[in-house]
């Protein structure tokens, strides 16, 4: 059963391991609230992951350290399993979806484990994983529904009331629900007047739909950017510990989970992946009572693929209204493009990109239209330009 003895445990077992991330106040994630960041993304490892798997490990017995471990995981568990078994001076294999990023794959590699790539997806590198644990006497450590591994991230609970004691919520990233549980146990326990607020992706709400409908649900699919929580199904453990610890769990966007992994990156110079944001988007688009409260929100990772990020910050910019296109009709005839480009020039619009195309066949003769591409500033400052140019006689074709 987990305890908040057995997670005082685990704090003084990781003391000589992990890091104390620190927490950073961010005024302007919310202007409404006073939010606060921690900042488990700078964690060893990249990810809060790191902690849970090391305590598990710490107590597994002598015979089950000579066997050696196994772990699946298309990410962080896999690098805090792998580090974890390399301290320990234990043996680790992970299994591996084939199609897990390469610099997951090279990640969990460099830390001393042994990777296993199999065909499929997440589902199938789990069953090959309990495979080799039966056949080999491999000892499995679960990404979330294990005591152990609950008790392992449960030491951020503690830490946050130590950093800040007089916080009124925290906001936590949900996945299968190890983290969150072992957060709200220890808080709880210790101040239960402190709000506890999980967030999923939107592609992927396995424990908002679970504690909604009082059992647990197993999703069909799941499709996010937010792949280190995109679980299909909670845990047995971690949906009575959410269910009975956790106030409210709410979803954010894809769209949303962009514009707060922009937001951190611009305003506090913090890079995250996708399920490390989920809980700044919640603060940043009111998906949790945070208005006039001091709210922590939990950054539970930055492991974010490079190959993606150009594509997760474009789309930050069009959710927060720095970048927007639009589509002018025009009549052909001098001078119209030169009357538009200065409207937005005015303005402070700054033109990224133009595509000037003849009309087509049920348009007018004489007409044309002009694509653009602009920078701006936030919504208002689209409203402005768009409001000077319909103002001038200019037509938009949406």
């Amino acid at each position: 059963m987990l305890t908040l003895d057995k997670i005082y445990h685990a704090k003084y077992i990781l003391k000589q391991v992990i890091r104390e991330t620190d927490i950073i106040h961010a005024p302007n994630i919310n202007p409404e609230s006073e939010i606060y960041l921690k900042t488990e993304n700078l964690q060893i490892t990249g990810s809060f992951k790191v902690r849970g798997a090391y305590y598990r490990m710490s107590q597994l017995t002598d015979e089950e350290k000579a066997k050696g471990v196994i772990a699946c995981s298309a990410g962080n568990h896999a690098q805090g399993v792998a580090l974890a078994a390399a301290k320990n001076g234990i043996k680790s294999i992970i299994c591996l979806p084939d199609g897990a990023p390469i610099s997951k794959v090279e990640a969990t590699k460099s830390y001393g484990a042994e990777v296993c790539l199999v065909n499929g997806v997440y589902d199938d590198a789990y069953a090959e994983a309990l495979r080799q644990r039966d056949e080999y006497g491999y000892t499995f450590i679960h990404p979330f529904d294990d005591e152990n591994v609950i008790a392992g991230q449960g030491t951020i609970g503690l830490e946050l009331i130590e950093q800040l004691p007089s916080m009124d919520a925290v906001i936590v990233p949900v996945g299968g629900g190890g983290l969150i549980s072992g957060v709200a146990f220890a808080i709880k326990s210790l101040n239960p007047n402190i709000k506890v607020y999980g967030v999923q992706a939107a592609g992927a709400p396995s424990m908002f739909n679970s504690v909604h409908d009082g059992e647990i649900k197993c999703l069909d699919s799941v499709s996010t950017i937010a792949d280190g929580i995109a679980v299909k199904e909670p845990g047995e453990n971690t949906f009575r510990y959410c269910s009975e610890y956790v106030d409210e769990i709410v979803t954010v966007t894809d769209d949303e989970i962009s514009a707060a992994i922009l937001a951190l990156m611009e305003q506090q110079k913090l890079v995250t992946e996708g399920a490390g944001a989920v809980s700044v988007a919640a603060a940043m688009f009111n998906k949790v009572p945070v208005k006039g409260k001091k709210v922590v929100c939990l950054l539970s990772g930055g492991n974010i693929d490079v190959t993606i990020l150009s594509r997760v910050i474009k789309r930050g910019l069009l959710m927060s209204g720095r970048s927007y296109s639009m589509n002018i009709e025009l009549i052909d005839k001098p001078g119209q493009l030169m009357e538009v480009s200065s409207i937005i020039a005015e303005l402070g619009g700054n033109v990224i990109s133009i595509h000037h195309e003849r009309a087509n066949e049920g348009s007018a003769v004489n007409g044309c239209y002009l694509r653009i591409v602009l920078e701006t500033r936030n919504y208002e400052h689209i409203q402005e330009i768009r409001s000077a140019l319909v103002s001038k006689g200019f037509k938009f074709v949406e």
